[in-house]
């Protein structure tokens, strides 16, 4: 019998002594341990960044797709894209429960995980579809879920695709509703994707009527979006990656302020630089995005003599679940623009 470790180290293969995500390869085996929780899988929401560099490598083609995930999956006991090191989330119901899992939840419930893919043993039987414009892989597979890894009952009020791809990004809004004070000027790069509409709206809902909202996107669709759903009270259509460019117009709008608050969660890289400039010094920059270089990020900072506190898009703060769902609960609005683009 093997020891049991809260956080998943007994299902690490190689290296032996670091934790389920760093691991280069896991053990997902189908069996439940007295300290885990098994579910069957149904739709896997793989992350923004890690599905655009898949389907950009497989030139958008769905059978090379599931050729790449089934391949990844299969090599590394885990849906960890080698390229972004990044994972997403999934729904499925509970199969199995360990004896020493203390928790609400019974063997039955659909659940939706809280934790990455990029450390949850997962076993994928068949790809049944791939969704390419919202990111949802339908399979039918087998996950395991560490005693320390959280997730959410989905509640019957909400469609189940609706929660996935909310929750999938549900400590951006979370997060934001943290950093965000009164007053503040909050800008937001890559504004009207999944986590950028829902960061708009949780921005707006904290600065008020003396603070303002800047969304930054690169397509005239996304501003229309954005001017439709009012959640900006100014948008920007440019390259994240044209940082002087972007740098410029926000300064403009902000009479050479900046921002407040910086939030960057879009999926491509090469994007750290424009974050952090249009932001004033000792103010706060949030990089959500998976596609961030810790090492551009500090470095180029330092270069600017750009004085700013920079986090990390931890994924994971008190009541993000809630705090998102609830968005999608008293902004009809959203809630149909996610219907439509998500379900």
């Amino acid at each position: 019998m093997k020891k049991l470790c809260p956080f998943g180290t007994h299902r690490v293969i190689e290296p032996i002594g670091v934790l389920p995500q760093a691991a280069d390869k896991i053990d997902a085996t189908p069996v439940c341990y007295d300290n885990e929780i098994m579910i069957d899988v149904d739709v896997l929401n793989i992350d923004s960044a890690s599905f655009h560099q898949i389907k950009e490598a497989c030139d958008h083609d769905e059978t090379k797709m599931k050729t790449m995930i089934l391949s990844i999956v299969k090599e590394k006991g885990k849906m960890q894209n080698p390229v972004t090191k990044s994972g997403g989330m999934l729904i499925g119901k509970i199969k199995a429960i360990g004896k020493d899992v203390k928790h609400h939840a019974k063997v039955g419930d659909l659940i939706a995980t809280l934790v990455s893919l990029s450390l949850t043993p997962l076993m994928i039987d068949d790809i049944i579809s791939i969704n390419l414009s919202n990111e949802q892989v339908k399979i039918k597979g087998t996950a395991i879920l560490f005693e320390t890894g959280i997730f959410e009952v989905i509640p019957s009020d909400l469609d189940q695709k609706l929660v996935l791809a909310a929750l999938d990004v549900c400590g951006a809004p979370a997060q934001v509703k943290k950093l965000a004070k009164p007053g503040d000027t909050v800008f937001i790069i890559g504004a009207a994707g999944k986590s950028g509409l829902l960061c708009s709206y949780q921005a707006k809902q904290m600065v008020g009527a003396k603070g303002k909202v800047i969304g930054l996107v690169n397509e005239e669709a996304q501003k229309s979006l954005l001017s439709e759903l009012g959640l900006c009270d100014d948008v920007l259509l440019l390259d994240a990656k044209n940082t002087l460019k972007v740098y410029e117009e926000v300064s403009k709008l902000t009479k050479g302020h900046l921002a407040d608050v910086s939030i960057n969660v879009v999926n491509v890289p090469n994007t750290e630089m424009t974050t952090i400039l249009a932001t004033k010094d000792e103010g706060i920059v949030y990089f959500f995005s998976m596609a961030t270089s810790f090492t551009k990020a500090a470095l180029g900072a330092e270069g600017v003599k750009k004085d700013v506190t920079m986090m990390i898009g931890n994924g994971y703060t008190k009541n993000h679940a809630k705090i998102t769902l609830d968005i999608l609960r008293e902004n009809k609005v959203i809630h149909d623009y996610f219907m439509k683009r998500y379900v």
